[in-house]
């Protein structure tokens, strides 16, 4: 036992939790197959060592404490309840030192057994709707509060304890299997939970999400890359994250305003991430959907300057993913790029053409972009009164806030110009 100060404590606690949580949480499914029973016994575990560690110090392996005080805790539940004496056989046995996490991976074509993993895949059934994929991907797995998701779902806590509940028995009605699908079924699946975890990184990052749950993301993506490796679009999505947040920090000014890329301080990135992702996408041969994206971002990320940026190239990785990935938002920044790479009257015509059969339309994203082309092209007029449309129709108040500073800076009299 080591004896650190109260917060000290309190860091290893979270540290423990970070790590731990999810393997006792999934082997306490396997065994009992209870959701909410694993849930709580792993949240009672973190409370009890929330309790002790500051008196009795930190042990000297936290998560196996944490794990053997969760499984005696569902032991306890299971007897009082009268369950059959398998469950409680199979509790009484389960190993309470967790494995080394530096261990070297299965080899090629070994069966993924992890319990963790198969926690994610259940969690990232295509049987439930993505939103419960996301909201019980974040309680289960990752441990956050109900009240944190029901914050991030603008909706109340007793809304998402109800909507996480009716997940737990889809999955039960179902008879979703607990396990991780392997052949073509796992080439099938894994687009499903990569998706998930896109959708919570993008929860944490977008101007008024939750920082903690792209963090999350980017911790189950590095799960997955060690766990299965050999995945190009699982190490390219890990690569996609770091460059995206390694921005974090520049993406606001003093007051709390968004910056948009061209007019973020670059000494204030997170160079280390960049490097990391940079790397990863060294090793990675993927053409994929997200290998393609992550290299998009990885250009931006070395530029020296907005100015520096070679939009050639990320036009020419748009056009590609637009091949293969041709949804209305990706048709939109392309259109963007091209915009920026060949001039505004392309990325205008470009734009026109994305938005066919109504797909953008009201979108503030895209009446955003149209501003900034038409802006370059000179009309300053107009371009300052799409701004102010897509003010209006901005999802958040951050967003909004930008988009009506852009429209003033239009309408001003510009620099060098006499009022």
């Amino acid at each position: 036992m080591t004896e650190p100060g109260p917060a000290a404590t309190a860091r290893a606690v979270a540290a423990a939790g970070a790590d731990a949580y999810a393997r006792i949480v999934a082997a306490l499914i396997r065994v009992t197959g209870d959701w909410t029973l694993a849930e709580d016994c792993a949240q009672d575990a973190l409370a009890l060592a929330c309790e002790r560690w500051p008196d009795d110090g930190v042990p000297a392996n936290p998560g196996g404490w944490l794990m053997t005080v969760a499984r005696n805790r569902a032991v306890d539940v299971l007897r009082r309840a009268s369950v059959e004496r398998r469950k409680l056989r199979e509790l009484a046995t389960l190993a309470a030192v967790e494995p080394d996490p530096a261990a070297p991976a299965p080899p090629g074509g070994a069966e993924l057994v992890d319990d963790r993993l198969r926690l994610v895949f259940t969690c990232c059934h295509p049987a439930l709707a993505p939103d419960a994929r996301v909201a019980l991907t974040l309680r289960t797995v990752c441990g956050v509060p109900t009240a944190g998701i029901a914050r991030a779902f603008l909706v109340t806590e007793s809304t998402m304890t109800r909507r996480l509940t009716r997940a737990r028995t889809r999955i039960a009605s179902a008879g979703i299997p607990y396990r991780v699908p392997t052949g073509a079924a796992l080439a099938e699946r894994l687009p499903g939970v990569l998706a998930v975890l896109y959708l919570l990184f993008t929860r944490g990052y977008d101007a008024d999400g939750e920082p903690a749950f792209a963090d999350e993301a980017i911790r189950l993506a590095r799960l997955l890359d060690r766990l299965m490796p050999g995945q190009p679009e699982i190490a390219a999505l890990l690569a996609l994250f770091l460059l995206q947040h390694s921005r974090r920090d520049a993406r606001r000014d003093g007051a709390g305003n968004l910056l948009t890329l061209d007019r973020q301080d670059r000494r204030r990135w997170d160079h280390a991430a960049i490097a990391e992702g940079r790397a990863i996408l060294a090793r990675t041969p993927g053409t994929g959907p997200y290998a393609l994206q992550a290299r998009i971002a990885a250009v931006h990320a070395t530029a020296a300057s907005a100015d520096a940026t070679d939009w050639s190239a990320i036009a020419t990785t748009y056009d590609e993913l637009a091949r293969i990935r041709p949804s209305p938002v990706i048709r939109l920044n392309r259109a963007v790029a091209h915009g920026y790479a060949y001039g505004p009257a392309v990325g205008l015509a470009l734009l026109a053409e994305a938005g066919t059969g109504g797909a953008l339309d009201g979108y503030p994203p895209a009446v955003a972009a149209r501003a900034e082309l038409t802006a370059r092209v000179g009309d300053r007029d107009r371009a300052a009164a799409l701004f102010r449309q897509a003010a209006v129709e901005a999802r958040t108040e951050p967003e909004r806030r930008a988009l009506i500073g852009r429209a003033d800076e239009l309408t001003d009299p510009p620099p060098n110009r006499l009022p």
